[in-house]
């Protein structure tokens, strides 16, 4: 059988390492070529012993040379996919990059948010935003995916899923979010994502800052009147996971009937998104490990509350980036993912 191989530009982050050990089960992707300046030359089983299934790879630094029939997933920080996803494209590799690089249109938001200099703005003409969800006919046709963030779509799904009652939300929508040190930073050796430091603590960080926040606002609300977002992240002590808590009011009194009837025929078509009748069923550790985002949601008055799950390195990263390498290629979108 024919496999596709990929390269894992970045691959010895947390993400990267999601997804190696995602595509070494899949039947379809070969992982051919890894790299990571921190562990360069290293077996790809001394830096993840944890994961003895992983192909027979050695790391090479970001500068190696790529096999020609390879494609390329970026793992990489912004600043590295602002060089890499043009080079790459430009030698007729598909690209899907996982940094924050691609994903706004508005290049002075990008950079207010980002705090550095786009300077390949013109190929945000060519990116699409790869959350499959709302996105999965472009993305079918596309050689350029912008993978989303994960506190982006603990949030823009559900809100983007509620259709044309977008139009009577009066705004502003509050995300209070929740998340394990894997999906805050915690990759880098930071001490402020230290165990001593997140072990009985909890705190918010980058209030009303989070460059998550711009993106949340420009696809909520795709095919309706944009609404200003704010979003507050905090830091679990936990390792992987994230949980949202989305505020919502609107002109009048919400009809709970609508809002499960919205939430509902969107759950059942799409395999990866669960709908619990109770917001307090929405657990992290129901989604942890897997590819799903779980949504409940109550209403009181004028005002709808949604809590939304997923597992930030899965349906938050790594397993978003396998539903759009599996589009991007032909192959069912959901191989290579647990769907019960």
């Amino acid at each position: 059988m024919k496999q596709t191989k990929i390269a894992i530009i970045g691959a010895g982050g947390l993400t990267g390492k999601e997804l190696v050990g995602l595509l070494a089960h899949h039947p379809h992707f070969q992982v051919v070529h890894i790299t990571s300046n921190q562990v360069d030359g290293k077996h790809i089983r001394e830096v993840f012993p944890d994961l003895s299934h992983l192909p027979d790879l050695r790391f090479q630094k970001h500068e190696a040379t790529i096999p020609e029939d390879a494609h390329i997933v970026l793992a990489t920080p912004n600043e590295v996919s602002l060089e890499k996803a043009p080079e790459f494209l430009m030698q007729g590799k598909k690209v899907i990059d996982l940094s924050g690089t691609f994903r706004l249109h508005d290049q002075n938001q990008f950079e207010s948010a980002y705090k550095f200099k786009h300077t390949k703005f013109e190929w945000m003409d060519k990116v699409v935003f790869g959350l499959p969800e709302l996105f999965r006919e472009k993305i079918k046709n596309a050689n350029f995916i912008s993978n989303p963030g994960c506190f982006a779509t603990s949030a823009i799904l559900p809100i983007a899923i509620l259709g044309n009652l977008r139009k009577k939300i009066q705004g502003p929508v509050i995300v209070d979010a929740k998340s394990g040190v894997s999906g805050a930073g915690g990759r880098t050796e930071e001490i402020k994502y230290a165990y001593t430091h997140v072990y009985e603590n909890f705190r918010a960080y980058k209030v009303l800052s989070h460059q998550h926040e711009p993106e949340m606002e420009e696809y909520s609300f795709v095919g309706s009147d944009p609404k200003k977002i704010h979003f507050t992240p905090h830091l679990l002590p936990v390792y992987r996971g994230i949980l949202a808590t989305i505020y919502i009011t609107f002109e009048n009194p919400v009809d709970p009937k609508e809002v499960k009837e919205k939430i509902q025929s969107v759950a059942e078509k799409e395999t990866f998104i669960r709908f619990y009748e109770t917001p307090e069923e929405i657990e992290i550790r129901k989604v942890q490990n897997t590819n799903f985002l779980d949504i409940g949601f109550t209403t009181k008055g004028n005002t709808l509350v949604l809590v939304t799950a997923l597992d930030n390195l899965v349906k938050g990263a790594a397993g978003q980036a396998l539903q759009n390498l599996n589009l991007m290629f032909g192959y069912s979108e959901t191989l290579g993912l647990v769907t019960i």
